[in-house]
């Protein structure tokens, strides 16, 4: 009877951990712990999971560093489904799309000596390998190599484990012109790689030094495919190789750093690591994560939760990656990827603003302003190098995407914290002015059409340039944003009011009759053949029932063009209700985003591109917030995961994360260019934001479920608050908002025209 009761509790137990994803508990004060680097690496060019890869990195570092399961070249450099790594790879890619540059890898090999990517590459297995933010270990079977790493934001820790054998590290500098030097007497290897995938001057190099514990048995080098006892290499594609002679389990510990400026700045960067062993550096790393993630503290979730938030947040603190150094004197110094030359203070790059203006850069105006402040900075910097604010920088200015989108992110940085923070406004607008009213060397710099659209109020079909609906749409929420910070810096009134007229832009192309926007001829009537789920042509990844919802800064506007509220909530529902039908331009084909909207089977929501996410937060414009608060929840429950498989499509940079960020705490930035954050409803049931400025704010939602996602009543500071949104300025404040969660729609909060977020329509004297 004894042992029957015994097994009785040990299936109770089984039952109890089977369960307990499922259950709200208490969160660790390790939030690093529930990060998974490897959420949304199950991706590839068909379909994509989130298209990233396990970036083992510092927050912002300029340099990270990942397993390389893809060949040299290869955009998908790490895949959760591939079997072989080829090589451990310092990388400074922002996506598959935009690919590499500056990459060079090292590999330890046993046995007999292979220094080819093919054949150096070794089996292994996910339950032989640790992946966390600061810390990453794989056991590689065909050497019987364990190899860790550790990083610092330019430099790097790594610990191979070998067997008794003959042991090497293969230094892989890549192609298109790289070079190596063995320096056996100071047990260092030197090097360079140009390899990049554009956006560089004639004279970019990425510099490097490794350094070893251990003396060489022997160095050799590659020039492509040969291998010689040469101590040194030029070539299209060079390498190294280093031998040792290892016993049973004995470890050799290498620092590595580099530098876009100099080896000598290299060897600098290099002391990021000279005051600490490799358990040393691992502590530092995670403390600092755990320092950052920790900005936000949360109760009141599951498990999973947990682990999809901080995934999440974590990515959401990687880009803009800096692309800064600090000189023998201390000072901030910058490789331009511009002009080739190094100038002082701040640079950042690896961000695309079509993305990552609508969720990622709010969130560092909330949580991170004076990192943003830098960032200003940097792109003043571009500016001055350039002569143009990047919209896709990696690290110049790269050829992809549409929009003006730098207006957004300038103007909303300096809109937010005018008040905490000292740089040159004065030509960063004039920046956006210069952007916003040239064509740039670059169809995807300044503005493409931009005659057109300054004369007509729209980019038409019949001229040759792509995407002209989406242009048109894009330009004029950042016209918005240049009349916002305008006003703010009171400019001359004819001017102010330039843009602000040229804000309601979007109202060229809509169509009234079948209530989309529509593209439309330089004689001012709309495209013939029409079909609001066809994506391509007059749209940029995406269709008219994506788009037409881009009108961020005038959503009265837009529902005043359909008719009226229920006009307006009707078409936002169909947007749900209509079958996951995907319709390729003619003559188009199918691609990834289209797949993943379809496979998603939330109608023609698509979540996993950026021109619909703020979609779901409309209905609060019109007097039915319950239906945000359905559709935010299910997306969340739906669309992430804290697994390989994560995303709904490209996490692109930090986008689509902080878009999951900002909705678990309940609100979101529908329009960055303004004060307010749209209210969702909120994930957990409590959740701390330690603001950068020493203050607190609290959202309490003690009823919280999955059930219980409907806001029934909701207090600011203990004053009852109807509105829809909230103020940054008052968030900035700190306090405590509490919401009352029930399980069925409060159809009585949030219905008044005078609880509903800004409309530039609203304004008076419009």
């Amino acid at each position: 009877m004894q042992r029957l009761k015994k097994q009785h509790y040990f299936y109770l137990l089984i039952l109890l951990c089977c369960t307990l994803n499922g259950q709200t508990v208490p969160a660790s004060d390790e939030p690093v712990d529930y990060v998974n680097p490897l959420m949304g690496t199950d991706s590839d060019y068909s379909l994509s999971s989130g298209n990233v890869y396990p970036a083992i990195a510092m927050p912002w570092g300029m340099n990270f560093w990942t397993p390389q399961t893809g060949e040299n070249g290869n955009g998908w450099t790490y895949t959760y489904n591939a079997r072989k790594i080829r090589g451990f790879k310092q990388t400074h890619q922002p996506s598959p799309w935009m690919n590499d540059y500056g990459q060079f890898s090292l590999m330890p090999v046993t046995g007999k000596l292979r220094f080819k990517e093919e054949e150096r590459q070794s089996w292994f297995s996910h339950k032989a390998e640790q992946a966390t933010p600061y810390y990453y270990r794989v056991y590689l079977a065909d050497h019987d190599v364990t190899t860790e790493i550790t990083p610092t934001e330019r430099a790097a820790r790594f610990r191979f484990t070998f067997p008794e054998n003959d042991s090497y590290i293969v230094i892989d500098a890549f192609d298109r012109g790289s070079y190596v030097k063995v320096i056996p007497e100071e047990r260092k290897v030197i090097g360079y790689t140009t390899r990049n995938s554009g956006g560089v001057p004639e004279n970019f190099k990425n510099y490097f030094v490794i350094e070893f514990d251990k003396a060489f048995e022997s160095g050799k080098t590659f020039s492509d495919s040969l291998l010689t006892d040469k101590l040194e290499s030029e070539a299209d594609h060079a390498g190294a190789v280093i031998a040792f002679k290892t016993a049973a389990g004995e470890q050799i510990n290498a620092r590595v750093a580099s530098s876009f400026i100099s080896f000598e700045q290299a060897e600098r960067n290099l002391e990021e690591t000279a005051s600490l062993d490799f358990e040393g550096l691992r502590q530092k790393g995670r403390d600092t994560w755990n320092k950052e993630l920790g900005r936000i503290a949360l109760e009141g979730g599951t498990t999973d939760q947990y682990r999809t938030f901080y995934s999440c947040l974590y990515r959401s603190l990687l880009f803009p990656r800096s692309f800064y150094e600090y000189d023998k004197d201390g000072k901030v110094v910058h490789y331009s990827p511009y002009n080739g030359e190094v100038r002082p203070g701040y640079m950042f790059t690896d961000t695309g603003f079509w993305d990552t203006f609508r969720a990622l850069f709010p969130f560092l105006n909330l949580m991170y302003p004076e990192l943003n402040e830098k960032m200003q900075e940097g792109l003043l910097h571009a500016y001055e190098e350039s002569g143009w604010l990047p919209e896709w920088a990696s690290p110049g200015l790269r050829n992809i995407m549409i929009g003006n989108n730098s207006a957004s992110v300038v103007s909303e940085a300096y809109l937010k914290n005018k008040d905490s923070y000292s740089y040159d406004i004065e030509t960063l607008y004039e920046a956006l002015i210069h952007g916003a009213n040239n064509e740039g060397p670059m169809t995807a710099v300044g503005r493409a059409g931009v005659e057109y659209y300054n004369d007509l109020g729209y980019v038409p079909a019949d001229v040759d340039i792509r995407q002209n609906v989406s242009r048109t749409l894009e330009y004029a929420y950042d016209d918005f944003a240049i009349y916002q910070l305008a006003k703010a810096l009171k400019r001359p009134k004819k001017e102010i009011k330039r843009y602000k007229e040229r804000s309601l832009n979007y109202k060229k192309v809509y169509d009234p009759e079948t209530k989309f926007m529509r593209g439309k001829l330089r004689n001012g009537a709309f495209v013939k053949e029409f079909d609001p789920i066809e994506w391509g042509r007059d749209f940029t990844e995406g269709n008219s029932m994506h788009y037409t919802w881009s009108v961020f800064h005038d959503i009265q506007g837009l529902a005043d063009l359909m008719g009226g509220r229920e006009a307006f909530i009707k078409q936002l529902d169909t947007v749900f209700t209509s079958p996951s039908t995907i319709t390729p331009r003619k003559g188009g084909g199918i691609i990834h985003e289209m797949r993943e909207m379809q496979v998603a089977d939330m109608g023609q929501y698509a979540h996993g591109n950026q021109p619909i996410q703020h979609m779901i937060y409309l209905y609060n414009y019109a007097g039915e917030p319950w239906k945000t608060q359905y559709w935010v929840r299910e997306t969340m429950n739906r669309m992430y995961w804290p697994t390989p498989d994560g995303y709904c499509g490209d996490e692109d940079n930090g986008q689509t994360s902080a878009w999951y960020v900002f909705s678990a705490l309940g609100f979101y930035p529908v329009a960055p260019a303004t004060d307010q954050y749209v209210i969702g409803a909120p994930l957990f049931k409590k959740a701390t934001l330690r603001l950068e400025n020493g203050n607190e704010l609290i959202l309490n939602a003690p009823d919280n479920s999955d059930t219980n996602r409907y806001i029934r009543k909701m207090r600011v500071n203990g004053k009852t608050h109807t509105k829809n949104y909230l103020s940054h300025k008052e968030l900035m404040k700190g306090g405590v908002i509490d919401f009352d969660m029930g399980d069925t729609p409060e159809k009585t909060r949030g219905t008044d025209e005078k609880d509903f977020p800004y409309s530039l329509s609203n304004e008076k004297g419009l």
